[in-house]
């Protein structure tokens, strides 16, 4: 793995009363390339520590940040559930790296950017060695997930890591709403090998039925499930949430 230029790693409490007992820091560097990264860190175990333990990525949707739900909620579960580190960042114009709005808009705009996709991928390598400074023994094993705008960078972002042990995406399709990366992310997704589980809604105003399909057919898993569900594109049932909690703990255990 590709050694990055990390300057100016900055980590302050992040005190939240529903922490229950979990450490919550966040994460501000650079990545020599003068742009921030910013996300939050949820742990079980001291920093600093070299005991192993796994490392669970979060990425969010196109209209949230770092702490778009079912985010905290599921780091909370699983750090309290087993030592493990979970680690969200906010999206290229998301959260304190906000531009204009911070939504959808932006992100229209900059996945339309070339490089986009190969700077946040960055974003990504930089902080999960940063976190990995931070807490030595993070990393024994390492999950995935990210819904949307998070599988949108999640999938290539699995597909050139081979360390990551499992993932949980979906929520994206080929056609639709990003039909201009279809290419990309159908050359990404058979370099795709971990277990996964891959969510859908049916009535998915951005994505069809067929682009989900397309993706996920593409995905080079032999291990892959595809949980469909009715409704809309944010429709998603507490049962996935819980689905999704077992598969990314499966990696504590």
């Amino acid at each position: 793995m590709t050694t990055h230029n990390i300057t100016n790693t900055v980590w302050t409490d992040a005190k939240d009363d529903r922490n229950h007992g979990t450490l919550e820091l966040h994460l501000e560097l650079d990545n020599g390339a003068g742009r921030p990264i910013t996300g939050a860190v949820w742990s079980s175990v001291v920093p600093g520590s070299e005991s192993p333990h796994a490392l669970i990525l979060c990425g969010h949707g196109a209209s949230g940040d770092r702490y778009q739900a079912p985010t905290p909620h599921l780091a909370r579960r699983l750090v309290k559930a087993a030592p493990c580190t979970v680690l969200a960042l906010d999206g290229p114009v998301h959260g304190l790296r906000k531009v204009d709005s911070g939504g959808r808009d932006a992100f229209w705009s900059e996945i339309n950017r070339d490089g986009a996709t190969k700077d946040m991928i960055a974003d990504w390598n930089c902080a999960i060695e940063a976190t990995k400074q931070r807490f030595p023994g993070a990393g024994a094993k390492l999950a995935y997930y990210g819904l949307s705008m998070g599988s949108i960078f999640g999938i290539p972002l699995i597909a050139q890591r081979s360390d990551i042990d499992v993932a949980v995406i979906g929520l994206l399709g080929t056609t639709g709403a990003v039909e201009h990366l279809r290419e990309a992310l159908l050359t990404a997704a058979p370099k795709v090998n971990c277990p996964l589980l891959f969510l859908m809604q049916l009535e998915d105003e951005l994505f069809d039925r067929l682009g989900y399909l397309e993706l996920f057919d593409a995905l080079g898993s032999t291990d892959k499930r595809l949980h469909a569900n009715p409704g809309l594109h944010p429709d998603i049932t507490r049962e996935e949430v819980d689905a999704a909690f077992n598969t990314l703990h499966s990696v504590t255990l």
